[in-house]
């Protein structure tokens, strides 16, 4: 029957049925010399599909698409700028291109092309896993062939000096330390950090956290949204204890922004931490402190505490075993104890800790007048 054009509104469609694939979609377009490419290469792909396969017409961006829609995350493979909108990432860059066609070489330029000047580690990051990730996703959906990819192999011998400069958040540091930089930080952003420090999680699982999810009698938390997939459940410090009742009694979303927002996920993944953090470190001088500082500080202070590793492990959601799996929902006693082995010492001494319901909204001294945040407190009241 093949694919016509039909005009609804301003916009052209395509309908028909191609080799059994039944079809009625937008073009995107009013231009009826465009609608009319766009209708033949569609008909063209089907008729290509059903003569020789998925995999023989398959894209690496409708495999992205195809891989993001599962909840994947869209960093570094369809990033989209707020400001002005403009795509970036190996969709972008790979768009159009059929996953047949794509060769160790072409990975290996998209990296030096995309981030010329990054080191090794972070073209890994980068690139090379979520490339991978992309492709195992459409080699479990039968769009390509599985494959094993290349990643960029550290350089060998003793004499090799590589010369680099210590990112934030890669290593752990002391409790007292960490509060002194919590302290700068207004109270609701320092409650989210200090949450952090005390938990472990990768900031991403806190923003999703809502109230919901917490059980201060039992000790006990679920994160429902991880970077397995998977929910987990995490045990609670005495220490918060004291005082999450009152961002748990508020409802909805556990934490918030100063303004009384949830927390949102940026480009470079500091969150709706970022302006914090950077205010923070002006204010007190520390500079090597981010939110991941605190995943890499819970796991080496388990560790010298004598932690068990399956135990720590279990808390930071690199392992589960089939209690975990099965029951997120059910405290275990032995990852309380072992999560109260986290010194508390001078985060004790935040102002807030006593009433926290009384700090929501504030900023931190020396942060100037915001005119924007009491019109927003004045517009709850």
């Amino acid at each position: 029957m093949g694919l016509k054009l039909l005009k609804r509104g301003k916009t052209y469609y395509l309908r028909g049925t191609v080799a059994g694939h039944r079809v009625y979609e937008t073009t995107g377009t009013g231009d009826k010399d465009l609608a009319e490419a766009i209708r033949i290469r569609k008909e063209g792909r089907l008729a290509n599909e059903a003569a020789h396969g998925l995999k023989a017409v398959a894209t690496f961006d409708e495999a992205a698409d195809s891989y993001t829609a599962t909840g994947a995350p869209t960093r570094f493979i369809a990033d989209v700028r707020k400001t002005d909108g403009v795509a970036s990432g190996l969709a972008v860059y790979f768009r159009g291109r059929k996953l047949s066609d794509i060769k160790q070489a072409d990975l290996d330029k998209a990296a030096r092309e995309l981030y010329p000047s990054a080191s090794r580690e972070t073209l890994i990051r980068q690139v090379y896993t979520p490339f991978i990730a992309v492709w195992n996703h459409a080699a479990r959906k039968e769009m390509c062939d599985v494959r094993v990819w290349e990643r960029p192999r550290k350089a060998k011998g003793t004499n090799v000096i590589v010369l680099k400069s210590e990112r934030s958040g890669t290593a752990p540091v002391e409790y007292d330390y960490a509060a002194r930089f919590v302290a700068a930080l207004s109270p609701d952003p320092a409650m989210l950090m200090t949450f952090l420090f005390y938990t472990g999680l990768r900031p991403i699982e806190a923003f999703a956290l809502r109230a919901e999810d917490v059980s201060i009698d039992k000790r006990w938390f679920v994160v429902r949204s991880s970077k397995t997939g998977q929910p987990r459940g995490v045990p609670l410090h005495s220490f918060l204890c004291g005082w999450l009742p009152a961002l748990v009694d508020r409802g909805g979303a556990l934490f918030r922004t100063p303004r009384g927002e949830p927390y949102g996920i940026v480009q470079d993944g500091g969150g709706g931490l970022k302006t914090a953090i950077k205010g923070a470190r002006k204010r007190s001088g520390i500079r090597d402190i981010s939110p991941y500082t605190a995943r890499h500080t819970v796991s080496t202070q388990l560790v010298v505490a004598g932690v068990h590793p399956h135990i720590k492990d279990q808390i930071l959601g690199h392992a589960a075993d089939d209690m975990s799996r099965h029951y997120t929902n059910v405290p275990q006693a032995p990852l309380i104890e072992a999560i109260d082995k986290l010194p508390v010492g001078d985060f004790a001494k935040l102002p807030w800790v006593s009433s926290p319901g009384d700090w929501f909204g504030k900023l931190a001294e020396g942060t100037g007048r915001r005119t924007d945040l009491e019109r927003n407190r004045a517009g709850n009241n």
